[in-house]
């Protein structure tokens, strides 16, 4: 788990030092402000469509291959990108990056509820997710002083944070760790295998909050805060980034307790919350004219992004077991990835024809529909 929670620490301290550049240096070859977004959504797009070859790949080689193929892929691409001398070269190694980043995300998540017996799996994913959230907080402030050298230097940065990863998942993830088991206790109950998951209730209410999820936390949150901050509330842009740390302490600070909670008392109720709070959340959000309101939303958001930043991969891991689940733990990453895409043009298209209130109302409805679902869930976490 801590070697896990270390990977994830250099990935998102590199990506949060590189994402910033990207519209920049996409800038720079004289395109559009649409062709420079067209960089950040080519490599979204490429991890959505590439999950069910990482999952493939998953199942026939392993988690450690997978996981340091997936990172060496990624750092490649970065560097080369750094030395991009046209747009069509940059967009086309920036989706090539795509393919290793969910190569990553699917072994590393795998790998993680693998390694860990199920009285643990909330509390390693809300380890796990750490490690993202403490890169991801320090990455932009570092990201700053390294643009400010030279705008192709964060993609050379970013590939030595992910040689760094490489390396940590080489030396220090074992073989034996990496290998599933034949029989387990999933396998015992009827799962396995995507078709079979799918008839489970627990893991569509997992894929429904990961695809809410990704759909108001990765997506409409991310792509209407900061627009909302200096349109509505006439405030900086440094204030929006304000508001993001604030968010991310929060739930920092409660992703253990939360991975607790749905170790302890159960999946559920630990989706419960999580959900309800999104919904909260967003509904504070419709009616916010002011600093104190929004402030008190983005809390709540924290709160539930950590109950959610656990819970559902845990529901996961529960039905997967120790088997090779590639084709569920690549289905899983897909709708978050897909809420993530989906959410920043949804968003933009209710702003542009309705306003902020009716984009942050679609998000508490999307979160509520999670929540139904989750209601009709069987736990796969007894209360101990």
């Amino acid at each position: 788990m801590a070697i896990l929670s270390t990977v994830a620490f250099c990935v998102a301290l590199g990506f949060g030092i590189v994402a910033p550049a990207i519209p920049i240096f996409a800038k720079t070859f004289g395109v559009s402000a649409f062709m420079a977004g067209a960089v950040v959504s080519a490599f979204a797009l490429v991890r959505f469509a590439c999950a069910p070859l990482a999952g493939a790949l998953l199942n026939r080689l392993g988690e450690r291959i997978v996981l340091a193929t997936g990172l060496l892929i990624v750092a490649g691409s970065s560097a080369l990108a750094g030395l991009a001398r046209t747009y069509n070269q940059l967009i086309v190694l920036r989706g090539i990056g795509g393919l290793g980043s969910v190569m990553f995300t699917v072994s590393a998540l795998s790998l993680l509820l693998h390694s860990v017996g199920p009285e643990h799996r909330g509390r390693a994913a809300g380890a796990y997710q750490g490690g993202f959230l403490l890169g991801g907080i320090a990455g932009p402030a570092v990201g700053g002083l390294v643009i400010a050298h030279s705008i192709r230097t964060p993609f050379f940065v970013y590939a030595g944070t992910l040689g760094l990863a490489t390396v940590v998942t080489l030396v220090f993830v074992r073989r034996s760790n990496s290998e599933p088991a034949a029989g387990n206790e999933a396998s015992a109950r009827g799962f396995g295998p995507l078709r079979a998951a799918l008839g489970n209730s627990a893991y569509r209410a997992a894929l429904t909050v990961n695809l809410a999820n990704g759909f108001t936390a990765l997506g409409l949150r991310t792509s209407l805060v900061p627009l909302f901050v200096i349109e509505v509330l006439h405030r900086s842009a440094s204030f929006a980034g304000l508001a993001f740390f604030i968010t991310a302490i929060v739930q920092g600070l409660l992703l253990l307790p939360a991975g607790r909670l749905a170790d302890e008392r159960g999946r559920k109720p630990a989706l419960v919350i999580g959900s309800s709070a999104v919904i909260f959340g967003m509904i504070v959000l419709v009616f916010t004219h002011g600093r104190v309101e929004f402030i008190v939303a983005m809390i709540i958001l924290g709160v539930g992004g950590a109950y959610l930043g656990s819970a559902p991969s845990a529901v996961v891991g529960d039905i997967v077991g120790k088997q090779r689940g590639g084709s569920v733990f690549a289905a899983y990453q897909m709708t978050s990835d897909f809420g993530a895409i989906v959410g920043p043009l949804v968003a933009g298209f209710l702003v542009d024809r309705v306003g902020f209130g009716a984009a942050f109302a679609v998000g508490a409805i999307i979160a509520a529909l999670a929540l139904a679902v989750v209601s009709a869930m069987t736990e796969t976490r007894k209360a101990t």
